[in-house]
């Protein structure tokens, strides 16, 4: 949540409701480009996309960050989703690793990584995670403009 200390647990909770833009499965980190690509091209395409290009990039940044930290740590089928709210994107990424929460890197030199959950709470106006049906959702709510 905005305002929230970036260091803290993501809190449990489920997004907002949103209607779908794209959603990919995913197996593998190398697919990322090409995913990244689509996503430009669909929130350049849709009247629902970002005027600001900063806020674009934002938008694949925060999803390249989620669908990696899935793809790495999160086991089992990925599935990836950005939906729009009336005035926000929501990204949307499950995994079947659910008795691992997401988990900030504490206490780690900021050039060994780690710092992508700290970014995208930084960005997003509101972010989450839930567990339902055997996978892992973590969430993030980011303005559209």
């Amino acid at each position: 949540m905005s305002g929230q200390a970036t260091g803290s647990v993501w809190p449990s909770a489920c997004p907002p409701a949103a209607s779908t833009v794209r959603s990919w499965e995913l197996h593998d980190i190398a697919q990322l480009p090409q995913v990244r690509a689509e996503l430009r091209r669909a929130a350049t395409a849709t009247d629902r996309g970002p005027a600001d290009p900063d806020l674009r990039d934002q938008l694949i940044l925060a999803f390249d960050e989620m669908a990696s930290n899935a793809l790495r740590h999160g086991g089992g089928r990925v599935q990836a989703a950005v939906r729009t709210t009336g005035d926000s994107f929501l990204i949307e990424v499950s995994d079947q690793a659910t008795t691992a929460p997401p988990a900030p890197a504490v206490g780690r030199d900021p050039s060994e990584g780690g710092l992508g959950l700290y970014l995208i709470a930084e960005l997003a106006s509101a972010h989450g995670w839930y567990v339902r049906n055997g996978h892992k959702h973590v969430w993030a709510l980011l303005p559209r403009g």
